[in-house]
């Protein structure tokens, strides 16, 4: 028998609440909150463990959820209230689920490809961002994404909202810049960061063979960290007043010059 909660005075609803609003609950439990069908098809899809899945019958019945969840997953039944009450889009299809978190490190990185394409984003802070840049990753089909100096929790739920569940598709790690450089150049690939100093053009650069493309913040680029460790600066030409571009969108032109010269391979 599934079992039901009703009231938002739950303490185990009161525990999903903070979960969803707060990244020291997620990050203590090692739990976050994924709200729709798509973005819990592509979890499951990435490899993420489920802990439970909650419903709200009106808006998503037993049989969507038997198609979307083929194991035996923890089911929960909600009321309309509660499902308000840990919903975090105003439009929504009344399924949640409790996932665990994935192991981020750099040392558990597998690198499928012997030729691959790495997007690294140092410091990003807006969750707007770092989702659109999932989703441009997942798009080109990265090898991998790299956070350097990460200032936002990955399971924020306006990451996983803003990259429409490619933060499960991605594989992705963080570290510090250190650690990162160290780890590019002991696999020896090559770094183009973009950048104002000492740059040519981005696409006078081969792109053809193993690449880590590295973008900043907007505010204030990459730090000289990266820039000195570049095999060489590259910057996106500006023929209007200002001179960047938002870091998602550099990011964008930055992957798709990489697949164009590989042949979208």
């Amino acid at each position: 028998m599934i079992k039901q909660i009703t009231s938002t005075q739950n303490s185990y609803i009161k525990e999903l609440v903070l979960l969803k609003e707060k990244s020291r609950a997620r990050k203590k439990s090692g739990l976050f909150l994924i709200e729709g069908a798509r973005e819990i098809g592509l979890a499951l899809k990435g490899g993420y463990h489920l802990d439970t899945i909650l419903f709200y019958p009106e808006l998503f019945s037993e049989t969507d959820l038997d198609q979307l969840v083929k194991d035996s997953v923890n089911r929960i039944e909600v009321s309309k209230d509660v499902y308000q009450k840990l919903a975090h889009r105003d439009t929504t299809e009344g399924v949640l689920a409790v996932a665990k978190h994935k192991v981020h490190a750099l040392e558990s990185v597998i690198l499928h490809s012997e030729n691959p394409l790495i997007l690294i984003a140092e410091a990003p802070e807006k969750p707007g961002n770092i989702g659109a840049i999932l989703r441009t990753a997942d798009a080109a089909n990265v090898d991998l994404v790299i956070i350097a100096n990460p200032k936002t929790d990955l399971y924020n739920p306006n990451i996983i909202r803003s990259s429409v569940g490619c933060v499960f598709t991605n594989q992705i790690a963080m570290g510090s810049t250190s650690e990162i450089i160290a780890f590019l150049k002991e696999k020896q690939i090559p770094i183009y960061c973009a950048a104002l100093q000492a740059s040519v053009g981005y696409h006078t650069q081969d792109y053809t063979k193993p690449t880590a493309l590295i973008v900043g913040t907007e505010a204030t680029g990459l730090s000289q960290e990266w820039r000195d460790a570049a095999t060489q600066n590259i910057i996106i030409p500006m023929q209007g007043e200002i001179d960047s571009m938002n870091v998602s969108v550099a990011a964008g032109i930055l992957i798709f010059e990489a697949k164009r010269q590989r042949n979208f391979k």
